[in-house]
């Protein structure tokens, strides 16, 4: 079936960086566009970033633009989110999502970024 799994999350110390992973299955992961979406604890769902389908296009929210880099391997099936320069307020729950606007995303990774 369609899946998407996050991993790499954990906690960090301002400043420092983590690599968050989305496995993905059960689709043709090539065709489609995907994003990182997070949700801070008691806030909003955010969208972070967005990556065409071949990888040629990025597309990254203010918040993180210079900080995080969005990559895929359509190889493996695998998206990644590089994160460094990471500060208190990126603290949130992590998903990757298929597509521009689908609802369709994994359970998502935990960060926590301490000071």
């Amino acid at each position: 079936q369609v899946q998407l799994v996050e991993s790499g999350g954990g906690s960090v110390q301002a400043g420092g960086s983590l690599r968050l992973s989305c496995a993905a299955s059960g689709f043709i992961f090539s065709n489609y566009f995907m994003r990182w979406v997070r949700q801070p604890p008691g806030k909003a769902e955010e969208w972070v970033a967005t990556i065409s389908n071949d990888g040629s296009k990025t597309f990254y929210d203010d918040s993180v633009e210079g900080r995080f880099t969005i990559s895929r391997d359509n190889g493996k099936n695998i998206m990644y989110l590089q994160m460094n320069s990471l500060k208190s307020e990126d603290t949130a729950l992590y998903y990757c999502a298929r597509g521009l606007m689908e609802p369709l995303r994994g359970p998502g990774t935990q960060v926590a970024v301490v000071s």
